[in-house]
């Protein structure tokens, strides 16, 4: 289970999800309810505070963004 805590603030709490390979998925919610944070720590460029991530049955926790099988596309014109 995953989760993200900021001081006393908690993004994402406990999630627990898988997506099955060659399947598209969306990520749908309110603003604030921690779907930006949640990408951020699947790129890479945020650390989860507990649980792990696992890409194609790989932990990726320690992976750098550039060496993760990941891709985002920012709101302001940035692509990785």
């Amino acid at each position: 289970q995953l989760s993200k805590h900021f001081a006393d603030f908690t993004a994402v709490d406990q999630l627990n999800f898988s997506v099955e390979a060659g399947s598209f998925f969306s990520i749908l919610g309110p603003s604030g309810c921690g779907k930006t944070t949640l990408l951020r720590m699947l790129a890479g460029f945020e650390s989860p505070s507990k649980g792990e991530i696992r890409i194609h049955q790989k932990r990726v926790n320690e992976l750098a963004p550039n060496k993760r099988p990941v891709n985002m596309v920012f709101q302001h014109l940035a692509l990785f």
